[in-house]
């Protein structure tokens, strides 16, 4: 197995960067399927959807406008349990079509918070695609519309997912190794 330092911490090998462009367009062949003949609004939280959303908008065959949101609750390899707001939404979300675009949902914590946030701005229809989901880790109770893998609670770097700035342009993703 390939295995790789990224800053202190060692990781290896865990998907392939062929098989996430492979689950992508299986799930950009849902999206288009579900808003045919409508515009969607994909709006991105960086950092670390760029890729993600990057990836899946070239595969989708639809009108598609796309936004970006900053949003943080991680420090490290742990979530800090509170959403910083760092950059704001520029787009008229009223009576639109809106699908968040994330890289990771784990505790839910963030997307609770966008979710809450975005709802106030009235959109027709608002969901939610993300690369990965830590099921075991998630709080919450809302659904996730789109979920590329769903992974066990450990730390993972690449494809747009970052320990402490570094590792996003690894073209695969690695887990946090435990040898």
């Amino acid at each position: 197995m390939e295995k790789i330092n990224v800053g202190d911490l060692p990781f290896e090998l865990f998907i392939s960067g062929e098989q996430i462009k492979s689950r992508l367009k299986v799930l950009a062949n849902e999206i288009t399927f579900n808003f045919q003949g409508e515009e969607l609004i994909l709006l991105g939280v960086l950092n670390g959807s760029f890729i993600v959303m990057a990836d899946l908008v070239r595969q989708l065959d639809l009108a598609v406008r796309c936004e970006f949101i900053k949003i943080s609750s991680y420090q490290g390899t742990q979530t800090t349990g509170k959403v910083k707001s760092l950059l704001g939404l520029s787009a008229d979300l009223e009576g639109k079509n809106v699908l968040i675009v994330e890289d990771i949902v784990d505790t839910g914590i963030s997307m609770n918070y966008l979710l809450s946030e975005l709802s106030k701005h009235n959109p027709k229809r608002l969901s939610i695609v993300t690369l990965l989901f830590k099921k075991a880790a998630f709080q919450f109770n809302y659904s996730l519309d789109y979920v590329g893998f769903e992974i066990p609670d450990k730390f993972v770097v690449g494809y747009g997912l970052d320990y402490d700035g570094l590792g996003r342009n690894l073209p695969d993703l690695y887990q946090l190794s435990t040898t």
